[in-house]
């Protein structure tokens, strides 16, 4: 065992998409990781640390999975900035390449750009039980003889192979660090030479180390990744000129250098690797079978809307019991605190503002951690990237690229992580139009929302079948909001952010149970997330807008009629229940004359004008206003508003439900109808009420023009979308 207090060793964990990389990383790592940020960009860095028997304490690095080390993007620049030492990265003592025993040509080519790069490595060749049904498999030993790294076959996702893996690794980690004298391919093209030879002579003296065959792999990504279009940093001028003089010669005698390189390297591949383990191409039978059906133009595209009408039914009947549960819990706290203090600000701030305003936000987590762990379950057996192949037929239709599903797939869950998820494709093009159109898609933090209204204005239990109203009203707004979104980046893609469609190139993963262990560390992270944004953000608002609600307090002209009612109460009621009732309804009187005229409600009167078309009155407006922090807000504003945090018969979402149900016009007319409840899931659906989302819009364009003309086209859309669903309903005569 090493010393303690010496640096631990480094190892970056490398491979192509959904090839068990991040089940490995998990396993090394267990429940020692940390996510930070890489050097001088915005994108998640996992690591964690485990220990070796001779090697001591290992620190391991996962990569963001590549299907080569060749770049277009800053984001792309990571693979072969970490896997190679290039500055600002360190330079990892092993590489182990995660390489897919059912796809090994294809994975074979990243772990041959590696090797060329001269770093120790150790091939973890995974997935090899999905080969036994298949009749397959694969000698760990003629890949060694191949490629001369050690390999190791495992089952990252049983965790079958990984003591071998870590002995492997105890061993490479013992050796001089003189480099892997691995697989190199050949190219025997002289004009090919020629062209690795002049931008060889280009490198920075920052990444030469006197390894010829290294820095001739450097040449060939420099020559693969360098172009107009690439956003790459940290690369010098004299290298990108040297690049784009070897392919303005290649041009002119009708040459393609891409082409030239990668095929090569296929050759070589094709030669000595496919021969040497004899696996043969097709696939498995049986995921044909399944892919003929969930891959169909009509059977798959009905298959997802059932998929997706299952998974939004159950947001409202699996959570039921444990928001009930949460629910009662923050109520008898509140009735708790109304018993045992004063009337006073002090019980105020904690009935109407602390606890009120958290556990408004907090009663929704079982819904939301249910559609995290939903949608990790179609993401892990495989069955989400087919769901972005499926939809890139209508992807192109509009003119964006196909792989932008996949980040409108993480909008169901947050907008933040799926504007970041952008960076994975290549044209800034392609990511910027996605971001314009990413807010739309109808995120958890729009839930709360939902089931308020929903819950408050629409009734339980009649639909057709098993079907209920309820649940079929949440299916359609996420259907709503998805469509919307698919036409927005129609309409911008024609107009201010044009350009060509690129064909899509996806990975369709093999079909496998999803592991508990993987989707129940996502659901706890992103449920972590959730509560920290609603003891942070939130409740910082929440208690904002409890002071805005309280303050200042009644005038002594307002507030004389309600105690003399409340003294001649006293003087007239003998029975002690009867008067206790009337008290009630008096102090309630006294809360809503004490909001409308506090700095919230002048503020919700003020913009009342600009949403009564909509169907909504001033207290909506002190929601809304409120909501521009995040939208879960929305639910604790208006518990605030309404004062229903204090409630002792019940805790302060089914309060609110309570009094929006029971609120009145001046002619007895129910304020909140079934179709001010549509006009305001519209709207919620279409606004851009986050702050934080317009924030990540700025920081990832480089500029405030995008992030404004979002939140301005989003919330004219909401608008005008809320009053044409008010007022033709009302044309209608739907009240």
């Amino acid at each position: 065992m090493s010393n303690l207090n010496e640096k631990p060793s480094l190892i970056a964990l490398a491979g192509n998409p959904n090839t068990g990389k991040t089940s490995l990383f998990n396993r090394l790592t267990d429940t020692h990781q940390r996510v930070g940020n890489y050097p001088g960009i915005t994108v998640d860095r996992h690591s964690g640390n485990f220990e070796l028997p001779k090697a001591g304490k290992i620190e391991v690095l996962d990569i963001p999975g590549n299907y080569s080390l060749s770049a277009r993007s800053a984001e792309e620049q990571i693979a072969i900035g970490a896997l190679s030492g290039l500055p600002p990265y360190p330079t990892p003592d092993v590489v182990v390449l995660v390489v897919d025993a059912t796809q090994l040509a294809r994975n074979l080519y990243l772990a041959l750009q590696v090797i060329e790069l001269e770093q120790p490595a150790v091939v973890a060749l995974n997935m090899v039980d999905m080969l036994d049904g298949e009749g397959r498999a694969v000698s760990p030993r003629a890949l060694e003889q191949v490629l001369g790294v050690p390999v190791i076959a495992t089952n990252a996702r049983e965790g079958d192979g990984l003591e071998e893996l870590k002995a492997a690794l105890d061993r490479v980690l013992a050796q001089p660090k003189t480099g892997t004298p691995g697989a190199r391919w050949a190219h025997e093209d002289p004009l090919l030479q020629a062209d690795l030879q002049a931008v060889h002579q280009a490198l920075p003296a920052s990444w030469r180390d006197g390894r010829a065959h290294r820095e001739e792999a450097l040449a060939a990504w420099a020559l693969l990744s360098l172009g107009d279009d690439d956003e790459l940093q940290h690369v010098p001028d004299e290298l990108r000129e040297a690049v784009a003089h070897r392919r303005r010669l290649a041009a002119g005698s009708g040459r393609d250098i891409d082409e030239q390189l990668i095929a090569a390297r296929y050759e070589w591949i094709d030669r000595h690797v496919a021969a040497a383990t004899r696996i043969p191409s097709r696939a498995s039978a049986w995921s044909e079978r399944v892919d003929a059906l969930l891959l169909h133009p009509v059977v798959g595209f009905a298959a997802l809307i059932l998929i997706m009408g299952f998974l939004f039914q159950t947001l409202f009947t699996w959570s039921g019991p444990l928001i009930d549960w949460i629910d009662g819990r923050f109520g008898g706290v509140n009735t708790w605190i109304v018993t045992v203090l004063p009337e006073g600000a002090w019980r105020s701030f904690l009935t109407e503002g602390l606890i009120a305003g958290t556990g408004a936000v907090l009663v929704f987590l079982p819904q939301i951690m249910l559609l995290f762990g939903l949608l990790g379950l179609m993401e892990d057996s495989g069955y989400m990237s087919r769901v972005a192949f499926l939809m890139d037929r209508v992807m192109r239709m509009i003119g964006l690229h196909g792989r932008a599903f996949i980040p409108m797939l993480s909008g169901y869950a947050c907008a933040i992580p799926a504007v970041m998820a952008t960076r994975t494709m290549e044209r800034r093009r392609d990511r910027l139009l996605t971001m314009m159109v990413v807010p739309l898609i109808s995120c958890a933090a729009r839930l709360p929302v939902y089931t308020l209204v929903i819950g408050a204005l629409f009734p339980a239990g009649k639909g057709t079948g098993w079907i209920d109203v309820q649940g079929l009203l949440l299916v359609a707004m996420y259907l709503f909001s998805t469509v919307i979104a698919l036409v927005a980046a129609g309409v911008l893609a024609r107009t201010l952010i044009q350009g060509p469609s690129v064909p899509l190139i996806l990975e369709l993963p093999p079909y496998r149970l999803p592991q508990a262990r993987v989707v129940g560390r996502m659901v706890l992270q992103k449920g972590g997330v959730f509560v920290t944004e609603a003891g942070t953000v939130i409740l910082a608002c929440t208690i904002g807008l409890w002071l805005l609600s309280d303050y200042p307090g009644l005038s002594d002209a307002r507030a004389a009629p309600l105690d003399a009612r409340l003294a001649a109460l006293e003087q007239t009621e003998p029975d002690p229940a009867i008067r206790a009732v009337a008290a009630r309804e008096i102090q309630h009187e006294r809360s809503a004359l004490q909001r409308e005229h506090s700095w919230a409600g002048k503020l919700g009167r003020t913009i009342e004008p600009a949403i009564a078309p909509l169907g909504f009155d001033w207290k909506i407006g002190v929601g809304l206003i409120g909501s521009l922090a995040a939208r879960e807000v929305f639910v604790a504003t208006m518990v605030v508003v309404y004062g229903a945090g204090g409630e002792g018969e019940g805790a302060a979402v089914s309060a609110l439900r309570k009094k929006m149900r029971e609120e009145r016009r001046s002619d007895g007319e129910p304020l909140y109808t079934p179709l001010v409840g549509l006009s305001l899931l519209v709207f919620f659906a279409l606004a851009c009420q986050c702050l934080s989302t317009v924030a990540v819009v700025k920081r990832e364009t480089g500029t405030w023009r995008w992030p404004a003309f979002m939140l301005g086209y989003m919330t004219i859309l909401a608008w005008v979308a809320s009053f044409a669903v008010y007022q033709g309903g009302m044309a209608l005569g739907f009240h």
